[in-house]
This record gives structure tokens, C-alpha cells and sequence, in this order.
């Protein structure tokens, strides 16, 4: 059962009961002492795992080793753990937060959830794993914690879109991140109402950062988001207050960011006693790439096989790839950014460039997180060639199965219509990733194992992948002190080999 709640704007001078505000439904969500699922236990440690997988991938990389080296500057005890570094070299629980959500966020390679905004739900472990490690909490109630932000981030992106009013999507990130907090701590309504009403005040920001020339802060703005959340907890537990009413006031969020003080927003929350399910609606990532980006990678990997004479843009006039609003819009060409067909563009502007992806996918026949990406990929003359005789537009019917609330119908893909030099036309679609739990080959645990050691292999020892992948199929089992060995340690020599840029700190 769920429990509808109609938000929208009020005047100052109209009554507005707390217990009738979004932050405080959010805060008795997360108050609920309701137990986990099985089913639910068993999807947390999934993504605990593939949340390990992306960040040992990317310990190297700059962004993230520039967020760990100012962790590394904030040490504390007890702290919590930093990916890649020894599990007793702790730092305050807020900047643990910060590094490690750079970390999981660096590769664009982890869960997704898609509805009327969109999201990767796996950006709320970080800071609730931060916050467990400090507070000595224990795997049921890390489990407890995770299960409720992906709850709240869930509920909110199938009831509220960001994007449409360019508002970065990582604003509903910090309400769920604070409510799951909330719970993992056993804190009562008022004071995680408090929390949530911060988290959301300091984590609106424009989604320019997602569009253009894509620059590194698109890894840090979740994190940032996650830091702010732990932050706003410890502020709201010393008995301090927040804006409120945070969303329904009249120079609150609706009214000035998203849609104004008509706008009236349905949002379903799990009613008393109602288990947290959510998580069991999202679903993780088999490739590096932005999440509308995976079906096509899998539909490309199709043609190659089936369509060799494809790699060769002398064979092809065109590729249109007719697909839904969100994916033709922001990763499409109708985004009208010209760094989408820019052989010189970052990696984090090529991710997000769906012809970029379709055409290496289709040539190569496969999809490599570091490869896939290479400058001299990206460069080559048959590949530039081919790129910039892939377009998209939008197809209505497509959007309407991206934005349906129908799991079986739900799709991701859409419809490829190619124009050979001969005259003549390859047609094919596809409606939903392999991985996708409807899709050819679903993610069960042995994927995400098998990711996770395919991800680890040369950046973590073997005998730290089998510690590791132990400890994290009895997530709900563990002790306060296994919660503090919950991370991964980088092989010997490995973070030394790459310099760490200076800042204040």
C-alpha cells in the first residue's frame, strides 16, 4: 500500500500542518521501523558489490584521486574508510563520503532508476555506509539505511522531473540520502524532517553540468549531494532547523524552481508498516555509458554480428536512431551540442553522446569503460566518418513507453533505420538493455560478481577481491566492526603511481 500526497505551493498566509509537507512524509518513511525483505536484502548487496566494481575501476583517475587526497586531508576517529586506501586510515565521515561517491560516480557505470527524472539510487550508499562505519552501526542496519534512500530517491524521480526545469537531477539525492541516514541511525521523525529539508535546500543546482562540454563535476555532484546530506544530519541532530516548508513554500522549491505555484505534484510514499521495495525497480549497468546508452550498445553488438559490411562507412548513407524524448534530447543530436560529434570532446561529453557510442559499438562490436573511450578511438577517420551519419529524433511512441509506469512495457531503446550506399534498409530495435531485468540476459548475483572481479582485476589483489566479495554476501549479517572493513584496499604501489594534484587542504 502507498499513501498519495498532493504537493504544491502555499501561500505564507495558508495552513500548512507539518505532518502535511513532503520532508515530514519523507521523515516518518524513513522513521518506519518496518523490517527489509529478503528480496530486498539480496538486491542491497547486489549493489553493494557493484558499487565496489566501479570505483576500483577508476582509483586511479583524476577526479577521484584528487576527492580522495582531500578526504585523506580530513583524517578522524573513528571515521570511516576510503576506497582504495588501508581500512584503518579513516577520515570524517562526510569527506569518506565525498571521495567514495566519486569514486562510484566517476565511470557512469553503476544502477539507474528512469522515470519522470532520472537517477543512479546507487549514489545513496556512500554517505549511509560513511555514516554507519562512524556511528559503529551494523549490517542490518546499513541494509535498513540503503533500502530507505533508494525508497525516497525512487518515489520522488517517479513523481517529480527535474530536468524540465534544467534542475540537475541529484536535488531529489540529497532528501533520500539524509532520509536514509535517518534510518540507518534509529533517529525520530522531527529531527530527520530537519535533515531532509537541509540535504534539499543545498542541492538544487542548474543540470548544466550535464550539458555542453561535460566537465569533471559530473562525478562530484552526487558526491556533493551525499556530503551535504551527512552534513545536514549532524547539523539537525545538534537541534538546529532548516527552511521550511522546504518544498511547499511560497519562495520554496516548487515555487521557483520547479514548475511554480501552479504546479501540483502526486507523490506515493509507502504508507505505515508498507516494506521499502524501490530498490527492486532500478536497474544496474552492463556498460559504461549513460543508462539510455545500454540498449543501443546491445542492439549495435547485434548488427556488428549480423552486419558486418556495417563498420565501413562507405557502405552507409545514414542512422537514424528514432528513440524517446530524454534520449534524443540529452544524448542525442537534438541536444544541439556540437562537442557530441567532437573527436576532441572528455570522456564524460563522449558518454553522453549517443552517436558517438552507437558507432563504436557498432564497429567494434563491443563496449570497453576505458577503450571505448580512448582519444585515438575517438579520433578515428572511419569512426568520425561513420559518426556523423548517425542522427536521432524523437518517436512519440517511444517516449510514452520510457515515461510508463508499466514495468512490462517501460523501454530504454527504440528503433534503428539504416540507409546502405546499395539503396537498401536495415531495420531493428530493441526495447530494453540485456542486463535489464526484462531484458535478454538479466543481472543476477554471479553478473555482479563477475563485474566486480572483471573491474578489480590488476587494481585490487586477488586475496583482497575473495575478502572483499565475502564480506559483502553477509552484508546483513555483519558486526559493527566487519561494517568498518565494507570497502576495498588498492594493491601495493598502485595509488603511489599516480600524482595527487595540491589544494588548500
Amino acid at each position: 500500500m502507498v499513501e498519495h500526497l498532493n504537493v504544491r505551493t502555499y501561500k505564507s498566509d495558508e495552513d500548512l500542518p507539518r505532518e502535511n509537507q513532503l520532508a515530514h512524509r519523507i521523515a516518518r518513511v524513513a522513521a518506519d521501523p518496518v523490517e527489509v525483505t529478503p528480496e530486498v536484502i539480496d538486491m542491497v548487496i547486489n549493489r553493494i558489490i557493484d558499487n565496489a566494481s566501479v570505483a576500483a575501476a577508476s582509483l586511479t583517475r583524476r577526479p577521484v584521486v584528487s576527492a580522495r587526497s582531500q578526504a585523506e586531508a580530513h583524517p578522524y576517529t573513528p571515521g570511516s574508510t576510503v576506497f582504495g586506501l588501508p581500512a584503518d586510515q579513516t577520515a570524517s565521515p562526510e569527506w569518506a563520503a565525498w571521495a567514495n561517491g566519486v569514486a562510484v560516480r566517476e565511470l557512469d557505470f553503476h544502477d539507474t532508476f528512469l522515470a519522470a527524472e532520472y537517477s543512479h539510487p546507487g549514489d545513496n550508499i556512500p554517505p549511509i555506509l560513511a555514516v554507519a562505519q562512524h556511528a559503529g552501526k551494523t549490517g542490518a542496519d546499513l541494509v535498513r539505511g540503503i533500502a530507505t534512500g533508494y525508497e525516497i530517491q525512487i518515489d520522488l524521480v517517479k513523481a517529480i522531473s527535474l530536468h524540465e526545469f534544467k534542475i540537475d537531477h541529484v536535488a531529489h539525492l540529497g532528501p533520500s540520502a539524509a532520509a536514509g541516514i535517518g534510518t540507518l541511525l534509529g533517529l525520530d521523525v522531527e529531527t530527520i524532517f530537519q535533515a531532509v529539508g537541509q540535504a534539499l535546500h543545498v542541492t538544487t543546482a542548474t543540470r548544466q553540468s550535464r550539458k555542453g562540454e561535460i566537465s569533471s563535476w559530473k562525478a562530484h555532484a552526487p558526491a556533493f549531494a551525499g556530503k551535504m546530506a551527512v552534513e545536514a544530519m549532524d547539523r539537525a541532530m545538534r537541534g538546529e532547523t532548516s527552511p521550511t516548508p522546504i518544498y511547499e513554500g511560497e519562495d520554496g522549491v516548487i515555487a521557483w524552481l520547479l514548475g511554480g505555484p501552479d504546479r501540483v505534484y502526486d507523490v506515493a510514499l509507502p504508507a505505515p508498516g508498507e516494506a521499502k521495495r524501490a530498490i527492486l525497480d532500478s536497474y544496474t549497468k552492463e556498460h559504461s555509458a549513460e543508462y539510455q546508452a545500454q540498449a543501443w550498445i546491445d542492439l549495435a553488438r547485434k548488427l556488428h554480428s549480423e552486419h558486418p559490411d556495417l563498420v565501413d562507412p562507405a557502405n552507409v548513407t545514414r542512422i537514424v536512431l528514432h528513440t524517446s524524448h530524454h534520449t534524443h534530447y540529452v544524448i542525442g543530436s537534438g541536444a544541439g551540442d556540437p562537442q557530441k560529434y567532437d573527436p576532441t570532446a572528455s570522456r564524460e561529453t563522449l558518454d553522453h553522446s549517443i552517436p558517438y557510442i552507437f558507432t563504436v559499438a557498432l564497429q567494434d562490436g563491443t563496449w570497453n569503460h576505458e577503450a571505448s573511450y580512448l582519444p585515438s578511438r575517438a579520433a578515428r577517420a572511419d569512426t568520425v566518418e561513420l559518426w556523423n551519419r548517425v542522427t536521432t529524433v524523437e518517436d512519440a511512441e517511444w517516449t510514452r513507453r520510457y515515461h510508463s509506469n508499466d514495468v512490462a512495457e517501460k523501454a530504454f531503446g527504440g528503433r534503428v533505420e539504416i540507409e546502405l550506399a546499395n539503396g537498401e534498409r536495415i531495420v531493428d530495435e530493441i526495447a530494453v538493455a540485456d542486463a535489464h531485468p526484462l531484458g535478454a540476459r538479466p543481472f543476477q548475483r554471479a553478473d555482479y560478481i563477475h563485474k566486480f572481479r572483471t573491474l578489480a582485476a590488476g587494481v585490487l589483489e586477488e586475496t583482497e577481491i575473495e575478502r572483499f566479495l565475502a564480506l559483502a554476501e553477509r552484508t546483513y549479517e555483519l558486526t559493527a566492526d566487519e561494517v568498518r572493513q565494507l570497502t576495498i584496499v588498492a594493491k601495493p604501489g598502485l595509488l603511489a603511481s599516480v600524482e595527487t594534484p595540491k589544494g588548500l587542504f
